[in-house]
């Protein structure tokens, strides 16, 4: 799947939030060893620099660790991997809803339209 990465927002954000969202669909499953800044950075044609700066985040928040001489793995903690998933979605419905305020739609109205489309009435 391409980076797809905008000039937009800071590339280490987005670059940040591709491999959680690979984390959290299982693409990494927990205690894998994530490939190399430079192959990453390579797939993603980012500077390696930008991708160790990501990489060095991820170590911060503690979705990843270092073996030293091994590489980086994805943490065994599945807690803490649903937890990120649940924030993500909450942030994802959130702007969902926002969204379609902006657009005019109440709470109720678009928790029917919604209905409505998972039933393949409006596609």
């Amino acid at each position: 799947m391409p980076w797809n990465l905008d000039s937009d927002r800071p590339i280490f954000i987005q670059i940040l939030e591709r491999i959680r969202i690979d984390i959290i669909s299982g693409k990494y499953k927990p205690g894998d060893k994530l490939p190399s800044v430079r192959e990453l950075a390579a797939e993603a044609a980012v500077n390696p620099n930008t991708m160790q700066r990501a990489f060095a985040e991820l170590e911060r928040t503690g979705l990843v660790y270092s073996k030293r001489t091994s590489g980086r793995f994805i943490t065994e903690d599945k807690e803490m991997i649903e937890r990120l998933k649940t924030d993500i979605a909450k942030d994802k419905i959130r702007l969902f809803f926002e969204s379609m305020k902006q657009l005019g739609y109440g709470a109720e109205q678009t928790l029917q339209l919604m209905s409505r489309f998972m039933e393949g009435e409006e596609e």
